[in-house]
């Protein structure tokens, strides 16, 4: 299988766990199916289910950059065709299934996507999801050639649609979503601060964590606020209440650390070779 192997024809491992991957929630939702565990509005489950997974692989296909960085693991960077096309994949899905239950009536489908801003921005989304998944071959990649990569930096631009989507579709159980934004904030940060720096070091790192987590729990905040009128100041509160469950901001902390001792353990155990600059005799 060509999407399972490297360019030399040898079997990637890489290519293996991330197919492995996007495939595992298909065949978890098939168990329930089988079992009869979707309660009584299956479709309505499914349709959760797809959605949630589109914006899992999104977030998961816009971490390879910066892990492959952070790790020095330059193959890793094979696995992101394919949860970029997975997540295409299960856009696709989600809204198929959205039309049936709308009992195939495309002029109500079309007519709810005008009208109700969330399904505007999730089709929008979508769009951009398909056409990056169609432009994802080796063919397309040489016939655009330059306009590839700018093409799919709307990656970007459709990660944040994925999450406000999702948000705006739980309403005001947003614990997920949140927690989604939180770590978007933190790989879009990311991606800014190296094109800006060339390198994101511990201290980048550290101060990307505390961004991240002060960005989440503000989005947590000012969505509750907007909704509901609630002061954001007491939202921001329960993150420091010891009897409230762990808030999502606490979990974007303890992922941003994880991904500091990634970090340390891998300048130890796969240290870069120093990259040594000549400088003028001016400078």
């Amino acid at each position: 299988m060509p999407l399972l192997r490297e360019k030399s024809g040898r079997w990637s491992s890489e290519k293996i766990a991330a197919f492995a991957l996007a495939i595992l929630p298909s065949l978890w939702l098939a168990g329930l199916v089988a079992l009869d565990q979707l309660g009584a509005r299956p479709v309505t489950e499914v349709i959760h289910f797809s959605g949630r997974w589109t914006a899992r692989l999104i977030l998961l296909a816009l971490l390879i950059t910066p892990a492959r960085r952070i790790l020095n693991w330059g193959k890793l960077i094979n696995t992101r065709r394919t949860l970029g096309v997975a997540a295409a994949c299960y856009a696709v899905f989600h809204f198929t299934l959205y039309i049936a239950d709308q009992k195939f009536d495309l002029a109500k489908v079309a007519s709810e996507i005008v009208l109700r801003f969330y399904l505007t921005i999730g089709f929008t989304a979508l769009l951009g999801l398909i056409a990056l998944g169609v432009t994802s071959t080796d063919a397309a990649v040489r016939r655009l050639g330059a306009k590839w990569g700018t093409l799919h930096k709307a990656v970007y631009v459709i990660g944040v649609l994925a999450v406000v989507h999702f948000a705006l579709q739980k309403k005001l159980d947003i614990y997920e979503p949140t927690l989604m934004a939180g770590l978007l904030a933190w790989l879009l940060t990311y991606r800014a601060l190296y094109k800006w720096r060339r390198e994101v070091g511990l201290a980048g790192l550290t101060a990307l964590a505390l961004f991240a987590t002060i960005f989440t729990m503000l989005f947590e905040a000012l969505w509750y606020g907007a909704l509901t009128g609630i002061s954001p100041a007491r939202v921001i509160a329960l993150n420091f209440m010891v009897t409230v469950d762990i808030r999502p901001a606490w979990w974007v902390l303890a992922v941003s650390f994880t991904v500091i001792a990634a970090y340390l353990a891998a300048q130890r155990l796969w240290p870069r070779e120093p990259t040594h600059v000549k400088l003028h005799p001016a400078q």
